[in-house]
């Protein structure tokens, strides 16, 4: 199937930045930190909704879910007054996943303020070590549920079982775990133990993932190398806990759209269509309650 011919997808992780106008530490300071798909000059410029657009030319791209940018953390709520405008001016994004460290003293209050956005639907913070076990990261974190938003968790891994514990003692909240685990490391060692921490954290009915952040430094994304990842990925969650998502403009860096969403299609191609629906539209459409 041709991409262009595809039904429309709903784009379950994406940003949109600024670093002209507003402050992101990791895209205006100097040097460069260290970055998992090498040096990220390219994409440290502005990207809005039209630069989005055409990157996704010939993909009906029907609503998207805009996540934290890792904007100025002394004003995390300006963020989503920016959000809010370029929902304004340009209809995009459709939902937003919104900035909050949860260790911090005014977690509780913050995530209150985030939740009163009525397109704020999540929130997220990468965890240190250790974090989602400790008794003030998880004050932080109980305020979710009763502001009846969700947690986007990206962590390496190796620390999905904290994560697996954090959901079981946290039925009430959805947690959606971005980048598919992180699987950096490709060799038989490193993807039986992603496999291994991946298949313990779904085992929690409350967690889903986004199928994104594939890429791998100094290589092109294809299909062939992240077939096995996608299709594990799925074994374990299943059809209905798993969406697909571009990750743009970061994983500019390894593929086009194209190359990235018609890889996803040509991966799961034998899935029966209904399948595919879901893994492309309908579950980031459910599990980010889009349709309200």
């Amino acid at each position: 199937m041709a991409i262009a011919q595809a039904p429309s997808i709903v784009d379950a992780h994406q940003h949109f930045w600024d670093p002209g106008t507003h402050y992101y530490p990791w895209l205006n300071d100097e040097p460069p930190i260290a970055f998992r798909y090498g040096d990220y000059r390219a994409i440290r410029r502005r990207y809005l909704p039209p630069d989005y657009l055409r990157d996704a030319a010939g993909i009906r791209v029907e609503k998207t879910v805009y996540v934290e940018t890792e904007w100025n953390p002394a004003d995390p709520v300006g963020e989503m007054r920016y959000v809010e405008s370029l929902r304004r001016e340009y209809g995009l994004p459709t939902v937003a996943v919104a900035q909050a460290w949860l260790h911090h003293d005014d977690a509780p209050q913050l995530i209150e303020k985030q939740a009163s956005f009525p397109f704020v639907r999540s929130v997220r913070h990468k965890p240190p070590p250790g974090a989602m076990l400790d008794a003030k990261w998880r004050r932080g974190f109980s305020a979710l549920a009763r502001n009846g938003l969700r947690f986007d968790l990206q962590t390496p891994w190796a620390s999905l079982g904290d994560a697996a514990r954090l959901a079981a003692d946290f039925p009430a909240t959805q947690i959606i775990l971005n980048h598919t685990g992180l699987p950096a490391e490709r060799g038989a060692e490193g993807i039986a133990g992603w496999k291994r921490a991946m298949t313990a954290f779904a085992a929690c009915p409350n967690t889903a993932v986004k199928i994104s952040g594939l890429g791998q430094a100094g290589r092109p994304w294809t299909a062939e190398a992240n077939r096995p990842i996608v299709l594990e990925t799925i074994g374990m969650f299943g059809a209905a806990r798993c969406m697909f998502a571009s990750n743009f403009p970061v994983d500019s860096l390894c593929g086009s759209f194209s190359t990235i969403f018609g890889g996803f299609r040509e991966i799961v191609k034998s899935f029966k269509e209904e399948e595919q629906e879901a893994l492309f539209h309908d579950n980031a459409i459910r599990i980010y309650g889009m349709d309200t």
